[in-house]
């Protein structure tokens, strides 16, 4: 567990120091690699579209089984 700890923190360590030397971008200057906000945000998209389907499902099956009862 102790390893696992300070592999991440050295991890963490290493893209800070890249950031700051400009080898991974971070436009904003937020400490957040642009490639982790760009996947999170079109995570967080895909999301809304799964859900607006599931719901639009959901609505048409509560709507078929109010009909045949």
């Amino acid at each position: 567990m102790l390893t696992i700890i300070l592999v991440l923190a050295v991890a963490a360590v290493v893209v800070f120091f890249l950031m700051k030397k400009g080898k991974i971008t971070d436009a904003n200057k937020n400490n957040i690699p642009d490639a982790i906000e760009n996947k999170v945000t079109e995570a967080k998209e895909e999301v809304k579209e799964v859900i607006a389907k599931l719901k639009k499902t959901t609505a048409k099956k509560k709507n078929t089984k109010e009909k045949n009862a």
